[in-house]
C-alpha cells in the first residue's frame, strides 16, 4: 500500500512541528506529526504519529505511532510504504525504541 506525502510546518501552542500528509488508498488525507527519520541497511524510514485535532494536551493518552519505509523516485519525491517483512519491521522498531529511550521525547 503506497502512500504519497508532502511536508508542512504546523504551529500548535507555540511549538512548531513538521507534518506529513499521508494519502491512503481511497484518496483520504491524514495528517501525521513527523517524529523521527531513521536510516538502516541502506533504507530510509520515518516514524510518525497521527494528529488528532480533538485531542486535548492534558489528556495522557498513549499515541500509536507508525513506522513506514521511505522510497524516493527519480525526481526526489518521497513515497511512504508499509514494511511488509516482519524481520525488517522488528529491526526498525527496535532501532526506534533504542533511539526513543536514549533521547528525551516530549
Amino acid at each position: 500500500m503506497a502512500r504519497d506525502d508532502f511536508r508542512d510546518d504546523l504551529e500548535y501552542d507555540g511549538e512548531e512541528f513538521e507534518v506529513l500528509i499521508l494519502i491512503d488508498d481511497e484518496g483520504q488525507e491524514h495528517p501525521f506529526e513527523l517524529i523521527a527519520e531513521l536510516e538502516m541497511d541502506g533504507n530510509n524510514y520515518v516514524v510518525a504519529a497521527p494528529i488528532d485535532e480533538e485531542m486535548d494536551d492534558e489528556e495522557d493518552e498513549e499515541v500509536e505511532i507508525v513506522i513506514l519505509r521511505a522510497i524516493y523516485d527519480e525526481e526526489g519525491n518521497m513515497y511512504l510504504t508499509d514494511i511488509e517483512d516482519d524481520e525488517e519491521w522488528e529491526k526498525v522498531a527496535d532501532a526506534w525504541q533504542e533511539l526513543a529511550e536514549s533521547e528525551e521525547f516530549e
